[in-house]
């Protein structure tokens, strides 16, 4: 699912491995119309009102973006694991929707540029995330946003990326402080299918 570079936490995980339960998780699968429900609207706030391109960085197996497609977006799933990528080709069989396999760090999709990327519990997992949000910046055409949706979990040994770290991480890329909005995500609890008491926000830089 993530970047297999030699100094990221997620690089010990066998992503093809657990693409058979990965849709087990209620905020993975998106199974329950209520949860599925919440993570749509969400999505329609945070993205273009009109139909666009997107990318999906560590797609999975493509939930968020089949969301995105009924919503009207043209999608650009992009894995590093290949089971992922097969199980989001079969989700949005018939839609307008590409997968590739590929590094999170630079998606292999050319000179292709989007009005979106979305990006979900990845950028954390990422050696060097300033230099990556460079390249994921590059890769979005003039009005184009990054969504990211990130946290920090757990309470002995956290893992993940503050809400704060990431905000600054973006402001060098904006030529603006007010396109940068960042919205906490942890008290709504229908996003994960249960109450959650660490930090889960959403990040969104127009650019």
């Amino acid at each position: 699912m993530l970047s297999d570079g030699g100094t990221n936490p997620g690089a010990g995980v066998d992503w093809d491995a657990e693409s058979g339960t990965f849709d087990e998780e209620p905020d993975h699968g998106l199974r329950d119309p209520g949860i599925r429900g919440a993570w749509a609207g969400r999505l329609r706030d945070w993205l273009p009102g009109s139909p666009g391109d997107l990318l999906d960085v560590g797609c999975g197996t493509g939930s968020l973006s089949l969301i995105a497609s009924e919503q009207g977006h043209r999608v650009t799933g992009v894995d590093l694991a290949p089971r992922m990528i097969d199980r989001a080709r079969a989700k949005l069989a018939g839609r307008d929707a590409v997968f590739l396999v590929g590094d999170a760090v630079a998606p292999p999709v050319g000179e292709q540029r989007f009005d979106v990327l979305l990006s979900r519990h990845v950028l954390w997992t990422l050696p060097r995330p300033e230099r990556v949000l460079r390249h994921w910046r590059g890769l979005l055409r003039p009005g184009g946003r990054l969504v990211l949706v990130e946290g920090v979990w757990g309470d002995v040994s956290p893992v993940g990326i503050s809400a704060e770290r990431t905000a600054a991480l973006l402001r060098p890329l904006l030529s603006d402080p007010a396109d940068l909005c960042v919205e906490p995500l942890s008290a709504d609890a229908r996003l994960w299918g249960r109450e959650v008491d660490d930090e889960r926000y959403a990040v969104v830089a127009r650019f």
